[in-house]
């Protein structure tokens, strides 16, 4: 058995093992600690028997699934699926960590559940990373949508089935758009060998030599399904409303690594399988791309809801990375990847802080804060580090992606490269005035200031006490660090990630005619 299989089996195994302990909370989420850390493990020796430098695909295994159709369970993994794995493996033991710290279970709700759906979710994520072949790429897309459906609609917030029903409608459609492009591919590689495959190789062969207007089609087909998963404005409602009602640690998971297999299907599918038609459609997904960045920020900077201003901001910076893709240049796509994962640091970091500061608050509403930095110190350094990350303050992890994003794009698109740069400058707005509001002045806000004389007691605001907040706890300290510590090496010295992306985005790049060869 390979690393990889490994990887994706042993947290699907820890699900089960916890599933049977919903009557034990505790030796529930110590059981599915110790499954998360031994996943997170084994990234070590997969991330050290990578050889950057060699096969396209690596930690290869097959076994035949329906062998009528050329259907197998088949998995590997390149440069770009590695980071994302490790990214998923990192947040997971976090997420696990913070439950009962940031997250309360909703009553008659057992921590055994709510853990092995997380569990669950990891072992299907990993899956579609690292999946080569393509039909079973779309059965594991379409799969992974069920477990992130009951955690949002069984442990999220009023709202909770509402934006379960969205996140899961949203995402489910356009898998089923995506089938039928995988379907046309399908029939395409029958024509050309007279048997029908679906092995991600053979069909990138065999597809990308077709005419341009069947690229087309079938590339819009994809593309439909990882844009809405991306996602992309217009089709990026179901984010706001299911980040907003979920649990701090599934709103991790959900932001911080699910959504990046809508940018990553663009890399692993959209353009080495149809190569014409990216180039040929590049114009309109830029126009996405950098609407996106502009809206989203503007929506950012107006919202009252915490969670729902990261949403917007991670709309923002999608609109980043899918621009470094679509650019067509060697630097913007080695940023795209690289901001991927430090994406998901960084954002992964600032939905930790906001949960604490809701746990402390009882509310998500920004009005409800102000001075918190008075009594919450620590958590407010915290929180500033995570959002001059967010902004890609220089030294900082995201600063190096988003720089060879706009350097690489500027290249190839500079006015579209021009118009996102503006991006840049809203997110210094709206990241500051977030922070400004809920951690700077006088302690103000429902969250942190109460009435004195007990329950139901109506007195001026003058002579309103605050209330008693703690700062940050050890456990709370455990989380965050290793998130700090990877934002500023990182950002300090991002070399081991790009070396071991650059092959990957290299052999991406040279099946785009015209591309970037530097």
């Amino acid at each position: 058995m390979t690393w990889l299989l490994a990887l994706i089996l042993l947290p699907i195994a820890g699900a089960v093992v916890v599933a049977w302990l919903r009557d034990n909370d505790r030796l529930a989420f110590r059981t599915a600690l110790g499954f998360s850390l031994a996943t997170l493990a084994l990234v070590i020796p997969l991330w050290n028997s990578y050889e950057p430098g060699g096969d396209r695909m690596q930690q290869t295994s097959s076994v035949e699934w329906i062998p009528r159709f050329g259907i197998h369970f088949a998995f590997g993994i390149d440069g770009i699926a590695l980071v994302m794995i490790a990214v998923i493996a990192l947040l997971v033991p976090l997420v696990i960590t913070v439950l009962g710290v940031t997250d309360r279970l909703p009553a008659g709700r057992s921590a055994g559940g709510y853990l092995s759906l997380i569990l669950v979710q990891q072992g299907l994520t990993i899956g579609v990373f690292s999946a080569t072949d393509v039909f079973l790429f779309y059965v594991l897309f379409e799969v992974m949508l069920v477990p992130m459906y009951f955690l949002i609609g069984a442990y999220g917030g009023p709202n909770r089935q509402y934006a379960a029903v969205k996140f899961f409608l949203y995402s489910f459609l356009g898998g089923l758009i995506m089938l039928a492009s995988v379907i046309g591919a399908y029939v395409i590689a029958s024509e050309e060998l007279t048997e029908g495959t679906f092995d991600w190789a053979t069909l990138t062969a065999v597809v990308s030599d077709a005419p341009l207007s069947t690229q087309i089609w079938l590339f819009l087909g994809f593309f439909l399904a990882f844009a809405i998963k991306a996602p992309l404005v217009p089709l990026h409602t179901w984010l706001p409303d299911a980040a907003g009602q979920a649990p701090i640690g599934v709103a991790v998971v959900l932001v911080g690594v699910l959504d990046k297999v809508g940018t990553f299907g663009f890399l692993r599918y959209c353009i080495p399988m149809f190569p014409a038609a990216s180039q040929e459609l590049a114009p309109w997904v830029l126009t996405l791309a950098v609407a996106g960045v502009l809206y989203a920020s503007v929506l950012a900077a107006g919202q009252q809801d915490m969670k729902r201003f990261v949403a917007y901001v991670s709309i923002a910076h999608f609109g980043f990375i899918t621009l470094g893709i679509f650019a067509f240049s060697m630097q913007s796509q080695v940023g795209a990847v690289t901001y991927m994962l430090n994406h998901s640091l960084a954002t992964g970091m600032l939905i930790l802080v906001i949960g604490m500061v809701i746990a402390r608050g009882g509310s998500s509403v920004i009005s409800d804060y102000g001075g918190m930095a008075k009594v919450t110190p620590v958590l407010a350094g915290l929180m500033l580090v995570a959002g001059l990350a967010t902004l890609a303050l220089p030294g900082t992890n995201t600063f190096i992606s988003e720089f060879l994003v706009l350097l690489g794009a500027f290249e190839t698109r500079p006015v579209f490269t021009v118009f996102a740069a503006i991006g840049m400058v809203l997110a210094a707005v709206y990241v500051l005035w977030l922070y400004q509001r809920v951690m700077q002045g006088p302690v103000r806000g429902n969250a942190l200031v109460g009435a004195a004389g007990g329950p139901g007691a109506v007195q001026a605001p003058e002579v309103a006490a605050p209330k008693v907040v703690r700062d940050t706890s050890r456990r709370e300290l455990a989380v965050l660090a290793p998130l700090v510590v990877l934002i500023i090496g990182l950002g300090i010295y991002p070399k081991p990630v790009v070396d071991v992306v650059t092959p990957s985005v290299e052999a991406t790049m040279s099946a785009v005619q015209g591309g970037d060869e530097r």
